[in-house]
């Protein structure tokens, strides 16, 4: 889809690189010519991701600990700036909202919201002291803007990370340091569908629930990914990409929902009455 050289020479830090879609576009990074960089919490998985990478500069990270951030963006820079970031770590579950304690509150926003800020304030600071040109691409969804029960942690979270993608593509960007976001629809990974999944019906429900009847591929996300980190994008700031398959579209209009319960015979019906009056 894209020339083999797309992202030739740019070191892209992945947070939540070693698995699923942050996995997945790390490696079609590296396709493209990129040296993707990988953070997560476990030693184990971030060496088998360098190894089905190819190689791949790890760093054991639990992006909730500011310090540890700052710590880490210190040891990548000792080898040349970053020239790009992806804000992919996540937590979420779902749960009655009335059942959450605080802790549970916690632990998806210390992640979501909390780590993604200081990775993005991190990067930020360095660049524009030394005036490099940059691109910050965070992964949210489609409830960032209009919220979802059972997933309320995850809903605020998003919908702050979205909030700080627009401002600071203000803020930042006539300096050089531009920052998109992509919400994406159904992706299944196996960490995010053990969560998020308790019965294999509303997998299937999930999956299909969207106008093209399939989950995403996430090739499809990692070529949009790339996009967004690639020159070619350069006019682009301060944007959310949705990639669904038309999922949010179908469910936010009013009759979009009786295409999937109506018959052949009933819509005939409907048509004959329609005609008698």
């Amino acid at each position: 889809m894209f020339q083999a050289d797309l992202l030739a020479g740019k070191r892209i830090l992945v947070t939540g690189g070693g698995t699923g879609l942050g996995l997945s576009m790390a490696r079609r990074f590296r396709e493209l010519g990129a040296a993707p960089v990988i953070c997560g919490r476990r030693p184990d998985v971030l060496e088998e991701a360098a190894t089905a990478l190819g190689g791949a500069e790890t760093h054991v990270c639990d992006i909730r600990d500011a310090g540890a951030v700052d710590a880490m963006l210190d040891a990548i820079w000792q080898a040349g700036p970053l020239d790009g970031l992806v804000n992919n770590a996540a937590g979420n579950f779902i749960a009655r909202s009335e059942t959450l304690s605080p802790r549970a509150v916690d632990a998806v926003l210390g992640i979501v919201l909390h780590g993604t800020a200081y990775a993005t304030l991190g990067c930020g600071r360095r660049w524009l002291d030394a005036g490099h040109r940059a691109t910050v691409l965070s992964i949210v969804t489609t409830y960032a803007w209009t919220g979802s029960a059972y997933v309320v942690p995850s809903a605020m979270a998003k919908a702050g990370v979205l909030a700080m993608t627009r401002s600071l593509a203000v803020e930042w960007g006539g300096r050089g340091v531009r920052l998109n976001a992509i919400a994406p629809g159904p992706f299944p990974t196996p960490g995010a569908w053990e969560r998020l999944v308790p019965k294999p019906e509303i997998a299937g429900m999930i999956e299909t629930r969207n106008p093209l009847g399939r989950p995403g591929e996430h090739i499809e996300l990692a070529n949009l990914a790339s996009y967004l980190m690639a020159d070619f994008s350069a006019y682009v700031n301060g944007e959310v990409v949705t990639i669904d398959g038309g999922e949010w579209l179908k469910g936010a209009g009013e009759f979009n929902f009786i295409g999937d319960m109506m018959t052949d015979e009933d819509w005939a019906a409907m048509r004959r009455g329609g005609e008698g009056k």
